[in-house]
C-alpha cells in the first residue's frame, strides 16, 4: 500500500492538522468536546474544499525557493526604505504608471507566486493577468524607465519561478 493510498479519505493531512490546532488555540481549551469539534472540522472542512481545490505543478526545486524568498524578504525592505523616501519626498516628482509583463510561465500557482511577490513589494501591485495568461498588467509607484521595470522583474523574479517549477 502506498502512501498516497492510505490518506485517501483525508485529501489534506497537513491542512486538517493545522485546523485542529487552530481550532484547539482559538479556544484556549483541550477539553473532550473541543477536541471532538476540532476532529469534525479537520475532517470535514478539507473533503468539502478538495472539490475546489486544482492540482498545479509541483515545486521541482524547492532549495531554489529558499533562496527566492530570501530574495524577496531583502527586496521588500529595499523596496520600502525607496517608497518611505518617496512619499517623504515632494509629491510632484512621483510618476506613477502601469506595465504589461510579458509572461513565460503559463501556469496558474507560479503566475500567482509572480503576481504577488510583485504585490508584495512595496511600490508595485499587480493588476491583472491577461485572460491568455500571457501577460502580467502591474502598477508602479514611480515609474522612471518602462523596460528596465519588466527586465527587472523577469529577471528577478519569474526566472526563479521557472527554475523552481521547471515551467
Amino acid at each position: 500500500m502506498n502512501d498516497s493510498s492510505r490518506w485517501h479519505w483525508l485529501p489534506s493531512p497537513y491542512h486538517s492538522l493545522l485546523i485542529f490546532l487552530v481550532w484547539l488555540m482559538l479556544n484556549s481549551s483541550i477539553s473532550a468536546g473541543n477536541v471532538v469539534l476540532g476532529l469534525i472540522l479537520a475532517f470535514v472542512i478539507p473533503l468539502l474544499t478538495a472539490l475546489f481545490q486544482q492540482r498545479h505543478r509541483p515545486m521541482v526545486r524547492p532549495d531554489l525557493a529558499m533562496v527566492y524568498v530570501v530574495i524577496l524578504i531583502w527586496d521588500i525592505i529595499k523596496s520600502n526604505l525607496e517608497v518611505l523616501k518617496l512619499v517623504l519626498g515632494p509629491m510632484n516628482h512621483l510618476q506613477p504608471g502601469m506595465i504589461v509583463v510579458p509572461l513565460d510561465i503559463s501556469d496558474p500557482l507560479p503566475i500567482t507566486m509572480l503576481a504577488n511577490t510583485i504585490t508584495l513589494t512595496p511600490g508595485t501591485v499587480s493588476a491583472e493577468v491577461s485572460a491568455d495568461k500571457k501577460y502580467l498588467y502591474v502598477h508602479c509607484l514611480h515609474l522612471q524607465d518602462e523596460s528596465a521595470r519588466i527586465a527587472e522583474i523577469k529577471e528577478r523574479y519569474e526566472a526563479p519561478l521557472k527554475r523552481i517549477f521547471k515551467c
